[in-house]
């Protein structure tokens, strides 16, 4: 009985599995982590840490694992992309998660992003608007072990009303406004982190006061569109 409470001890839940295959992309990864995120100035040790163990080459298609720890963006089929690693890691770093907070991803995509909000926050809601792209991402994030994740096919202008309020909203396309619908489904404290723009975008920190919405501009970036309802409201934009 002693040699069996021993061994759980060490090969218990969160311990490394003896007999697990050793990662051989793992170098790849912490170096992609040294010279492309904390190198440019990513400096939470949790998100550093995810960054390191959550395998990127799982979530781009098998032609692009060569160039899965390479710093630039891959396409995913559908017209879309991943984003690089720096802007995973650096959006990320902006929402302040500790662990306990419900996050709202809108732009699944392949579910890379997903994956890194899911070592770091206690719930994490995606939704994509293309459903072949959800269906994928949901398999890769099941094989993944994402037990804390829920992903939804639909228009993400709209939100997710029913699991609302969120402590953090990550929106991984851009939009040339803020939807409204996003901005009230920010919990007291909360923080959105979104690009907002046309051909000319920013990264925008968004936070609930008391007061209102606090917004600063963080990054220039290059998203693509946000579509759907988004598109309406910006044509409803336009003087006539």
């Amino acid at each position: 009985m002693l040699l069996v409470a021993l061994l759980g001890l060490l090969f218990g839940p969160g311990c490394p599995d003896p007999k697990a295959e050793p990662d051989p992309l793992a170098g790849a990864r912490s170096e992609m982590v040294e010279r492309q995120i904390a190198a440019r100035g990513v400096r939470d040790a949790r998100v550093l840490h995810v960054m390191r163990e959550v395998p990127r080459h799982l979530f781009v298609p098998p032609e692009q694992v060569s160039e899965a720890y390479e710093d630039h963006p891959l396409p995913i089929g559908s017209g879309q992309t991943i984003s690089q690693p720096y802007v995973v890691a650096f959006m990320t770093e902006q929402l302040r998660l500790t662990g306990t907070e419900r996050v709202l991803e809108i732009g699944t995509g392949s579910g890379y992003q997903t994956a890194v909000l899911s070592r770091l926050a206690a719930e994490v809601y995606s939704i994509e608007i293309r459903p072949e792209l959800a269906a994928e991402a949901k398999g890769r994030l099941e094989t993944f072990g994402a037990k804390n994740v829920e992903v939804r096919a639909a228009d993400g202008f709209y939100g997710w009303p029913e699991a609302a309020p969120f402590d953090g909203i990550l929106v991984t396309a851009a939009p040339e406004t803020v939807p409204e619908p996003l901005l009230a489904q920010l919990a007291p404290g909360g923080r959105m982190v979104i690009p907002v723009g046309g051909f000319y975008q920013e990264l925008k920190v968004i936070e609930r006061t008391p007061d209102g919405f606090r917004e600063k501009s963080v990054l220039p970036v290059r998203f693509v569109p946000f579509v759907g309802e988004a598109e309406r409201h910006r044509a409803d934009d336009v003087p006539r």
